[in-house]
This record gives C-alpha cells, structure tokens and sequence, in this order.
C-alpha cells in the first residue's frame, strides 16, 4: 500500500494507473476505523481495479465548539487496517496540502442539505461539500463509496457530483451494526458504558416507529409518541423526522418510500442514525 500526501505525486500515480486501463475507487474517512469504514472497502474493491482511501480530518466541517481537536485520531492503526483490507494507495494529506496558503471557495448546497443537521450545525454540509469536491477532482476517481448512516450527507454528496456534472458514481454501502442495533461511528467511542446501554434505544424506537409506519399506523401519532420515548431515554433529542429519500422533503402523508432520520444526544456526544420506510402494501389476492 501506498502512502502519498502531496497532490501532485497522488495525480501522477492514479495517472499511471488509468493510462493502463484500470479503474479507481474511492473511499473518503477521517479515520477512527471501524467494521462500517471496512465494508465500504469491500464495496469499491468489487467495483473497480484499484482502491484509494483518504485519511483527513476535515477542520471546514467542524462547527467552532465541535469535537475537531479531540476527534479520534490514530493514523498508523488506521493504515494497518487499511492495508490489511487490500487498500492500494492511501491518500492522507495535512491541511496545508489540502486548504493551501491563500485558498478561498467554499461549496454552499442547498437542496437535502437544507434542515436535520444543518439547523444543528451551521456550515456543516459546505464543509463536507467542498472537501468531497476536492478528494473527487485530486483522484478523478471513477466510484466512491459512502456509508448510508450518513443518510443526509450521501444525498448531499449525490446531488452535488450530479449538479457539477463530476463523473465520479456515487456508491452506498448499507450501515453496520453491533448486536444490539446501535450503528457503528467513530464517536461511540465517547460513550461511557452506562451512556452505551442507553444508545442503543437509539435503533430500537427507529425500528418500532418505521414498523407502526409501514404498518399504516397514523404518522403524527407514531412520531409524537417515540419523541417522547427518546427524549426520556436521551439527554437530549434533535429530532426525529420522515422525509423523501433523496430531496429529503417533509413527509405528510406516506405514499411512497420514506426515510426515518434521529439524532438525539447522551451527554457531548451527538448520535445519529434512519431506518428506510415503506408504506404498507394491500393485497387484492382473492377479490374480484
């Protein structure tokens, strides 16, 4: 495995790599690798001849307050893990190499970026935008592959490669799990064990309500009720909303495929997770 962080040597060995024909993959982190991080490499390795990961943790997406300088970092465990899952060439540059002397454009989408996190963290989605902008035209990768527990910032990713006409496709790989349900992020690592217990309602009342949902349970009362739920087990809720999968619009009436999307919080830590929704299927089997 390769390990680059200037961007002109980053260009000319994907350069090399494509004047022979093969194509790259792309999976963006910032570390604090976990089995979900790992699926996604399992992802872009069978959907193309060479995998990249990036290893940078972005300080433009990180609200002033927000955990940037005690984010996990671990860089020489994540590269094991990485070139132990057949990772080709890791990108890891420094915030020099990325925001150089003197840069001045930030991406400002709106669209599914628009509510959720963005009313909780201003500048949130700008910052992903433009890091992902630049990761995409540094590699001219061909996929990248996000994890769906992110569900707002993938349809954010999606609708800005589409806007700027960006060849990279977009893939998304579905959310890892640990056995009680709570979905894998590198920030459950600022759980206390009695926090740890408490999260995993977190799934638990996204599961129930996606079930009394999709069950044709009237949708205000369904909501109403497990806001109340997670606001008792939480320190605090954010929200708990059902929106249109892509655009991410409110939700009034379910007719078609939804998502459901919380976050809610237990002490510092900000947890987030969705669950897709359907709505439920009558069948004429038996009736004229």
């Amino acid at each position: 495995m390769l390990t680059l962080r200037q961007v002109a040597r980053l260009r000319d060995t994907l350069d090399g790599w494509r004047a022979a024909g093969q194509t790259v993959a792309l999976v963006p982190t910032m570390g604090a690798l976990h089995a979900g991080h790992l699926s996604l490499v399992a992802i872009a390795r069978a959907h193309a001849d060479r995998v990249v990961a990036s290893l940078f943790v972005n300080p433009r997406q990180f609200a002033p307050g927000e955990d940037f300088a005690s984010y996990p970092r671990n860089e020489a465990g994540d590269a094991a893990a990485f070139e132990a899952a057949g990772i080709d060439l890791l990108w890891a540059p420094d915030t020099a190499a990325m925001y150089p002397p003197g840069f001045a454009l930030t991406l400002v989408p709106e669209g599914p970026a628009l509510g959720l996190e963005a009313d909780l963290r201003p500048g949130f989605f700008s910052g992903v935008a433009t890091v992902v902008a630049k990761l995409f035209t540094q590699t001219g990768a061909d996929i990248a592959v996000f994890g769906e527990k992110d569900w707002q910032q993938l349809q954010v990713i999606a609708r800005m490669t589409a806007d700027l006409d960006l060849r990279t496709r977009i893939l998304s790989g579905a959310t890892v799990r640990e056995a009680d349900g709570l979905a894998m992020s590198s920030r459950n690592a600022y759980l206390s064990p009695s926090q740890r217990e408490r999260a995993a309602a977190l799934h638990a009342t996204l599961a129930r309500a996606a079930a009394a949902l999709s069950a044709g349970e009237e949708m205000a009362g369904v909501l109403d009720r497990e806001r109340r739920h997670l606001a008792e087990v939480f320190d605090a809720l954010d929200y708990l909303e059902l929106r249109t999968p892509q655009a991410l619009l409110p939700v009034t009436r379910l007719t078609g495929p939804a998502r459901l999307l919380a976050a809610a919080r237990l002490g510092s830590t900000r947890l987030i997770d969705n669950l897709a929704v359907a709505p439920a299927t009558t069948s004429n089997e038996g009736t004229p």
